[in-house]
């Protein structure tokens, strides 16, 4: 269908209209003044083309952070994340994958945002951003990598500093994406402490619900000093949460979470670890993740032609390695291990399994 011409004027519709009546269109310097005008001390004002490593200029419709958002929701990056572990290799229709849960750290994070009154634009933006540093087969890649890589493999500074670097992104955005870990030195705006609690929220509940799910733990199981702070369910464990940190925000005045939902934080994600992430089922998923891309590293490295790019490298050189450890963790998880059976005559057998039901 064409649409429903009037004149100079094509309406996907026929029906009655959305009539919005005459006014300025809210571009990119008024929405700034408002941000001014509205937020509180300390978050952080989008101003013009922002501070980025390249100069650009200024956008007419979109804030810094808004360009910033929408660079990475189009990277490719970012789409390669359904394709990527969260916790289980393989996940199932209803078991979480990095971009999913990219997607629920944001939801988190831009209701704090929105109801602290900072900036909810910027941690939507380090939340989507925060996981694009991570290589297939969940973190047990990082491990995979790390040695390697000079100064190590973390996921949030290879995300922000080498993934993301060509989207010349902001300089608030990449801190975010950099320090999310609490591992990590603290970020240099309150919108990435947002998105470090936002993170934390996020995964704990919804790998709980994923376990779930999978019949490895059922809810009788949680402690009861979790249930009785932050309840059973991932919704009221969200919203446990999400209230204590704005909680925080409202009687100390900087990004934190009140004692007790910490306390109960803490222990539901000791819990995840002890029932879900080192139980041995996924010690052995993560063994054979590391196994495969280790393997898969070394072979692009002698063999950099192998690669997509253009590469004028010496074979098992430093730079050969680098690139051959960009490559791998850009990669998805089916595409990495098709590409162990493909070069390495990989046996499936020894490949990642998916999740097994209550081992």
């Amino acid at each position: 269908m064409a649409g429903h011409p009037d004149g100079n004027l094509v309406r996907a519709h026929s029906g009655p209209q959305a009539r919005l009546g005459a006014g300025p269109i809210v571009r990119r310097e008024l929405r700034e003044q408002r941000e001014r005008a509205t937020l509180r001390s300390g978050a952080a004002f989008a101003k013009g083309a922002g501070s980025r490593a390249i100069s650009e200029e200024p956008d007419d419709e979109r804030t810094c952070f808004e360009r910033d958002r929408d660079r990475i929701v189009h990277s490719t990056a970012f789409r390669r994340l359904a394709g990527k572990t969260q916790v289980v290799v393989f996940p199932t229709d209803h078991q979480r994958t990095r971009l999913t849960h990219a997607l629920e750290v944001a939801q988190v994070a831009t209701s704090i945002a929105r109801e602290i009154g900072v900036n909810t634009t910027l941690a939507e933006a380090i939340a989507l951003g925060h996981d694009c540093g991570h290589g297939p087969g969940g973190h047990a890649s990082e491990d995979a990598f790390d040695v390697f890589i000079r100064e190590g493999f973390d996921h949030g500074p290879w995300g922000a500093d080498v993934v993301l670097r060509s989207l010349n992104l902001c300089a608030e955005t990449l801190d975010g994406i950099r320090n999310h870990s609490w591992s990590r030195p603290a970020p240099l705006t309150a919108e990435g402490h947002i998105v470090s609690w936002a993170d934390r929220i996020a995964y704990s509940a919804h790998d709980l619900e994923d376990a779930i799910h999978a019949g490895i733990v059922t809810s009788d199981d949680l402690p009861a000093e979790i249930v009785e702070v932050c309840g059973r369910t991932r919704r009221e464990q969200l919203n446990t949460f999400v209230r204590a940190v704005v909680g925080a925000v409202e009687e100390h005045g900087e990004v934190g979470m009140q004692a007790e939902e910490a306390g109960a934080l803490a222990a539901l994600r000791a819990f995840n670890y002890e029932r879900i992430y080192v139980r041995p089922a996924s010690l052995a998923q993560s063994l054979a993740v590391v196994e495969v891309l280790r393997a898969l590293v070394e072979y692009y490295a002698e063999h950099p032609a192998s690669m997509p790019d253009e590469l004028d490298v010496q074979p098992q050189s430093d730079a050969a390695l680098r690139a051959a450890v960009t490559y791998v963790a850009g990669m998805t998880d089916r595409y990495a291990f098709d590409m162990a059976i493909r070069h390495l005559g990989w046996p499936s057998e020894r490949l990642p399994r998916g999740i097994d039901r209550g081992t």
